[in-house]
């Protein structure tokens, strides 16, 4: 597993605990900072706080271009990827646009619902299809 992807599961981890525990995302990412065993990844932080710092503008985008799913009925995962997928799609050029919707659908595979590979993968092409309108 590549540097990249371990830092996005982290990432996921830290955004799904925030969320499912009603704590700020800083809070949860300082706890979990001192762990020896799984230290923290450069990368992980950089997500979580692009997504903090974007929520509102994703979250959006993310219910616009889903059909028939507003954001508070998606699984928590679900949510967690589609907001790391959507910020690294539209504000890290760093990171290719298809290894970032790949990169989700592989985590949603080993953490999510049989359908969420597939529901993460179109939604996350959907806004790939309309990124030079969002940017």
């Amino acid at each position: 597993m590549g540097a990249r992807t371990r830092a996005r599961r982290r990432a996921l981890e830290l955004l799904f605990e925030a969320g499912q525990r009603g704590l700020d995302i800083d809070e949860v990412v300082a706890m979990r900072s001192n762990d020896p065993d799984y230290p923290m990844k450069a990368y992980a932080v950089e997500i979580v706080d692009g997504v903090k710092s974007h929520r509102e503008e994703i979250d959006e985008i993310i219910s616009t271009y889903s059909e028939g799913w507003t954001i508070d009925r998606m699984p928590a995962v679900d949510r967690a990827l589609l907001e790391i997928g959507t910020w690294e799609i539209l504000f890290n050029d760093e990171v290719p646009d298809t290894a970032a919707i790949d990169e989700a659908k592989m985590l949603a595979k080993q953490f999510s619902t049989d359908d969420s590979p597939g529901f993460v993968s179109g939604l996350l092409s959907r806004i790939l299809d309309v990124k030079p309108t969002l940017t």
